[in-house]
């Protein structure tokens, strides 16, 4: 039985995921929050520790967070203590609560 050329290509063919971790992640722990944190407070990275903080009080998808507006944090000078964001992906409007760290950013 022979083999077509397509079939030979196929076999030779190194799998895109191959020794790869596949699917759902697991959550940070509080610690290695603290070290992200940490470490772009140290680096003097004032947007990427907003957008960090702001990331982990809303759980929102990456796209979701980047096109957000000041408008949707801020209102009359002031920042909010929840916000709704409707997320592209699926439509859906997320309410979620700003703690502290993500208020005292102060980069809006």
């Amino acid at each position: 039985m022979e083999m077509t050329a397509s079939q030979i290509v196929a076999t030779k063919r190194q799998v895109w995921n191959a020794g790869r971790t596949v699917g759902a992640k697991r959550a940070l722990k509080p610690k290695q929050i603290w070290q992200i944190r940490f470490c772009l407070n140290q680096n003097r990275r004032l947007r990427d520790r907003a957008l960090f903080d702001l990331a982990i009080d809303s759980k929102l998808r990456g796209c979701d967070l980047v096109r957000m507006k000041i408008g949707d944090i801020v209102s009359g000078g002031q920042i909010r203590t929840r916000a709704i964001v409707m997320q592209q992906k699926t439509g859906r409007p997320v309410q979620f609560e700003l703690l502290p760290d993500a208020i005292t950013a102060r980069v809006w």
